[in-house]
């Protein structure tokens, strides 16, 4: 067997990827639809609906869970690791976008006399999640993880 075939022939590893991928191009549709212009940055970027941090791990832990059962040390990995992401989306990264909200609106009041090129360097504002996202991008990373295991690899 070809290393491309062990590759694609790992569930575990698809379901993941798979996650990601729906989750990042159903975030940039979104965005299109509501601000009616493509943002390429969408389909790679971190920030908005549906979260695909969640999305990818839990399309991992479910896919681990399905392939090696609930009482596997993968399934156990699988599952802390997406706990902490989860965790890290809503709460850490979301103060972080809030914080370089904060601090690009001092930097626009020109109480700091930057030049062009410094102020051309605004701090990334879209990095966390609400719940809602995070729970969406759970939610589509579980289902894409089953309807995967039921049809591709039965």
């Amino acid at each position: 067997m070809s290393f491309w075939e062990r590759i694609f022939g790992n569930e575990v590893l698809i379901c993941a990827v798979a996650g990601w991928t729906v989750a990042q191009v159903l975030k940039t549709l979104i965005d299109f639809s509501l601000n009616k212009s493509f943002t390429p940055e969408r389909l790679v970027g971190s920030g908005g609906m549906p979260s695909s941090h969640s999305a990818t791990v839990c399309g991992l832990t479910t896919s681990a869970g399905l392939c090696y059962g609930m009482e596997s040390f993968e399934f156990a990995i699988c599952f802390i690791l997406a706990s902490v992401v989860m965790y890290d989306a809503i709460g850490v990264r979301q103060e972080t976008g809030k914080q370089a909200k904060l601090l690009n609106l001092i930097m626009e009041q020109d109480l700091f006399h930057l030049d062009n090129e410094q102020f051309q360097k605004k701090l990334k504002e879209f990095v966390g999640h609400t719940p809602l996202q995070v729970f969406a991008g759970a939610v589509l990373g579980i289902l894409i993880a089953i309807l995967m295991h039921m049809g591709l690899y039965a």
